[in-house]
């Protein structure tokens, strides 16, 4: 049965009255109340009873009209759902990220915005190092991740620069550079030649580590290290007095008991970027909506900085 006819039925249905349920979808009344009598001999049931003042339903009607209409909004939801998905308003996307890109500001108001923006998207986040994040996004287990390190093998991936941010020093509270009012502001590298540096993240994402090393050597000295596996443990280590780090900025929003942050000095070579990665070419719309939103937000965020 063609859904016009369960249409013009219904709309009969509703108006109790054949004139009435004809202006309403704008056709003449001969021909609505021929189709009504079609349906009629299709089911071989009699769907209305005639009225003086016009028709109502028989019980046989009545059920056929709430089956027709339950059916007609399910068809009705199905294409706007398909219509929304097609446009990337409903769907699903997974974002990877590293342990330390949520402290960065810009992270959070990216998902919160896209939240706001299309709350009809289920946003998953997955946690991981860099290198682990690029093989789930090949492997298509997420469809973006903000990373930290630089990819050696791109391919089939787009890289987008987001933001960078400074690479800042994470002193035991007890340390003499920490307690000393003077310097409250600014370190040297120099000054933490003798300390042994807590590195983490090699070898699955090497940034931060692999920075540190570079702008010790800048500095004239080979740092002793004792490395770590993720952030918190490094952070841990630092409050606990056996050593100090290299953090991106943004890290300072944790607020740690017995770790004090401290800019460095004298080198421009201590700088974490964040960068968004993308399989190249995605299909989904949901994605492309996620990647213009980001696009837009960046150059929003770097024009108030």
């Amino acid at each position: 049965m063609e859904l016009r006819r369960l249409r013009y039925f219904i709309a009969v249905a509703e108006e109790g009255h054949v004139t009435r349920a004809a202006e309403r979808l704008g056709i003449q009344q001969p021909p609505l109340s021929r189709l009504i009598q079609s349906v009629e001999r299709e089911l071989d049931v009699q769907l209305f009873r005639r009225r003086a003042r016009g028709v109502e339903l028989t019980d046989a009607g009545r059920a056929f009209f709430e089956k027709s209409r339950a059916l007609l909004a399910d068809l009705d939801h199905a294409i706007e759902t398909t219509r929304r998905t097609a446009r990337g308003e409903q769907g699903h996307i997974s974002v990877g990220v590293t342990p330390t890109a949520p402290f960065h500001p810009f992270v959070p108001r990216v998902f919160r915005a896209f939240r706001e923006t299309f709350p009809m998207v289920t946003l998953t986040l997955e946690e991981a190092h860099t290198l682990e994040l690029v093989d789930h996004l090949r492997d298509e287990k997420i469809d973006a991740a903000f990373i930290r390190t630089p990819l050696a093998d791109p391919e089939g991936l787009t890289v987008t620069p987001v933001v960078e941010e400074p690479l800042i020093a994470a002193l035991p509270s007890g340390h003499k550079l920490a307690r000393d009012s003077s310097r409250t502001s600014s370190v040297s590298l120099k000054d933490l030649a003798a300390e042994t540096f807590i590195l983490y993240g090699r070898p699955l994402g090497p940034a931060v580590y692999e920075a540190t090393i570079a702008a010790c050597h800048a500095a004239g000295f080979s740092p002793r290290v004792q490395e770590a596996a993720r952030i918190t443990s490094t952070m841990s280590l630092v409050a606990a007095g056996l050593g100090v780090a290299v953090v991106p900025a943004s890290l300072q929003r944790m607020n740690m008991d017995g770790v004090t942050f401290r800019h460095v000095k004298g080198t421009t070579a201590l700088q974490s970027p964040i960068n968004l990665v993308s399989r190249r070419g995605d299909p989904s719309a949901t994605v492309r909506q996620f990647l213009l939103l980001v696009k837009k937000a960046t150059k929003k965020f770097v024009s108030h900085q």
